[in-house]
């Protein structure tokens, strides 16, 4: 199993390796190897799931990396490399290969006669590497070298079109934004080392719980929880992710849906006993995913930008994961992970169809696609179904999953905000829906509708597949799997927690009734249009300008960047240059004039010292005669 996970996690890197080197020209060619390079992934990867849905007893390959023996007082250093596959990896690949297969094939008619579609294939296989890496990691030290190395070829995919100013500005952005994250991160880890003189995840997990300093304990978890803040983009590092919408649609797809913001949610779900150490520290954790959420939702009415709404709601979802894990259930949180990735994937992937036809990202500038984008309209409206958790669809499940572990651990606000936030997710994507599938055809002069056409193949078929596993992803969390299928899987999916998955009315029933509140709601105002939105806006124009400009966070950021970091800036670069440099400069002036002069009386010319002789000599001579002349006088 560990030989399977290694080929499967270097495939696409030896794809990115042949593109790059051999191959960049021919663009088909290109292609082609990385999906065939990722499909080996995929087919590696279920066959490990169903190895470890048979028998889920891990497997762990380690071998020292970097030895320094103890010498005297100074403690050794022994950093190891391995490989863990377990049943929270073995998902994890399967969802990380799955979804960047997908996004490969639906790339190819994406991206179609761009200049630099086989750079675009490199760079996937670079982060479908860099994932797949971070997945089988065994301990921190090699989690944090892949973490900066899906930073790395995110920037790079973000950036894409990089003659774009907006395209590299966000690039930037994502890339800072996430080394404050990582710079907390990498503190905690050589905390826990200095601590346990071990990176190696089983080895912590036995010692961390009998570690009586539960404040350092703390200190430490924070630090990490650092790291998962800024890649899973939770409040107050949500910023970048919006912005990184200026990539090409498909690698909003991948990055959005399953892969990089879920890598923080699955590094606090690998390290859970160091979270689970502190109750303060996982009530933080589900605080801060409970904000985050109804935060980004609120913030997601207003949008008029697609992709934008659909990133904004992938913050909320993400926000929803980090609530379940705070709660105590890594299952929860993971189990929405698995069908958020099908059906945020799709939904990503719906808009790319949209914007290839239309041109177009302004939801307010298109109308009637049902009738000329069949496919990518329902395919659409069975992942907005999904996503805002109605019955008996995949987000229903996983939804209802966390809020039912919110309710049991007598976190009663925490549960509220989940009810609310799935209101308001269910209001804003009916609210695209409506307006973008079912609204009236925008005139020619004032939008694309007119353009519109189905998307190809290449694109409809990866909807049509997300599409189905939209619908029937969560029916494992179900209490009728059992009955249908056997535990197995159920139980995997879930990690041996004891509780079964069962349906409980309590939760679902009101849970179900906000959706479709939310829904109805939408029908009436961007549907029915008994209420003119701009009517709305118009009313409450305060909240509406602050949703709009998103709290103002990005201007408070960039009033801090300009006033605190780049004036910070100057004055230590004024300090530098006058203070250090002019003292040490001025040391090194002083020295040269004063050499200077001296060297006149060290010339080394025999011609000089004969002439100071001779003066010497003569001014001796002149006061000896003026002597003897006084002498004389006298």
């Amino acid at each position: 199993m560990s030989t399977l996970a290694i080929i499967l996690t270097v495939a696409p890197l030896a794809a990115y390796a042949v593109i790059v080197f051999f191959t960049s020209r021919w663009k088909a060619l290109s292609a082609g190897i990385a999906i065939a390079a990722t499909g080996t992934s995929l087919a590696l990867s279920i066959w490990l799931l169903l190895g470890m849905i048979g028998d889920p007893t891990p497997v762990h390959v380690s071998m020292s990396w970097l030895s320094i023996p103890h010498l005297g007082g100074i403690r050794g250093l022994d950093i190891s490399m391995g490989v863990l596959v377990d049943p929270l990896s073995s998902l994890m690949m399967t969802i990380v290969s799955f979804v960047a297969f997908l996004v490969m094939v639906y790339s190819l008619g994406y991206m179609k006669g761009d200049e630099g579609f086989s750079r675009y294939f490199a760079y996937l296989g670079l982060f479908t590497f860099s994932m797949l890496g971070l997945v089988i990691a065994d301990n921190y030290f090699q989690t944090f070298v892949f973490w900066e190395l899906v930073g790395l070829s995110s920037y790079l995919l973000i950036g894409f079109w990089r003659l774009k100013d907006s395209a590299a500005e966000a690039s930037k952005k994502a890339f800072v934004t996430n080394r404050w994250g990582d710079f907390g991160f990498l503190v905690g880890i050589l905390l826990l080392f200095t601590i346990f003189g071990t990176f190696d995840f089983a080895v912590l997990a036995k010692e961390i719980p009998a570690y009586e300093h539960l404040g350092l304990i703390a200190l430490i978890a924070v630090l990490v929880f650092t790291g998962p803040m800024g890649k899973s983009a939770q409040v107050p590092f949500h910023v970048w992710l919006p912005d990184a919408m200026e990539g090409p649609t498909p690698v909003s797809a991948l990055i959005h849906a399953a892969t990089m913001v879920a890598a923080g949610v699955y590094l606090v779900a690998r390290g859970f006993v160091l979270f689970q150490s502190v109750p303060q520290v996982m009530e933080l954790i589900a605080w801060i995913g409970g904000f985050t959420a109804i935060f980004a939702a609120l913030i997601a009415l207003v949008q008029r930008d697609i992709k934008r709404i659909l990133a904004y709601s992938t913050l909320s979802q993400l926000g929803y994961m980090f609530l379940a894990l705070g709660a105590g259930s890594m299952s929860a949180g993971m189990f929405h992970l698995t069908t958020h990735a099908f059906f945020k994937a799709l939904l990503f992937l719906g808009a790319g169809s949209v914007i290839h036809a239309l041109h177009e990202q302004d939801i307010f500038r298109m109308g009637g696609l049902s009738k000329k984008m069949p496919v990518t309209t329902w395919t659409f409206v069975i992942g907005s179904l999904s996503l805002a958790g109605l019955f008996p669809l995949a987000g229903f499940w996983s939804k209802d999953e966390i809020l039912l572990v919110a309710l049991r651990e007598g976190q009663t606000a925490l549960f509220v905000i989940g009810l609310v936030t799935a209101f308001l997710t269910a209001f804003y994507m009916f609210r695209l829906i409506f307006t973008v599938f079912f609204g009236e055809p925008v005139p020619a002069e004032h939008g694309h509708g007119h353009q519109a056409h189905e998307s190809p193949v290449s694109m409809t078929g990866p909807l049509v597949l997300l599409a189905l596993l939209s619908v029937v992803a969560g029916l494992v969390g179900s209490p009728w799997w059992q009955a249908w299928f056997g535990s197995s899987f159920g139980s995997f999916i879930f990690f041996g927690e004891p509780e079964a998955p069962h349906l409980d009315l309590a939760v679902a029933l009101p849970a179900t009734i906000v959706a479709v509140l939310g829904i109805g709601i939408a029908w009436l105002v961007y549907g029915k249009k008994l209420v003119r939105h701009e009517a709305l806006a118009e009313r409450f124009r305060p909240l509406h300008t602050l949703l709009l400009n998103k709290f103002y966070i990005d201007e408070f950021y960039a009033l801090v960047f300009k006033w605190v970091m780049m004036l910070g800036g100057r004055v230590f670069d004024w300090f530098d240059h006058r203070v250090i440099d002019g003292t040490f400069d001025g040391l090194g002036s002083a020295t040269r004039t004063s050499g200077g002069k001296l060297r006149l009386l060290q010339t080394g010319r025999l011609q000089s010292y004969a002439l100071v002789l001779f003066g010497a000599v003569a001014v001796a001579v002149v006061l000896v005669s003026t002597n003897l002349i006084g002498g004389f006088a006298k």
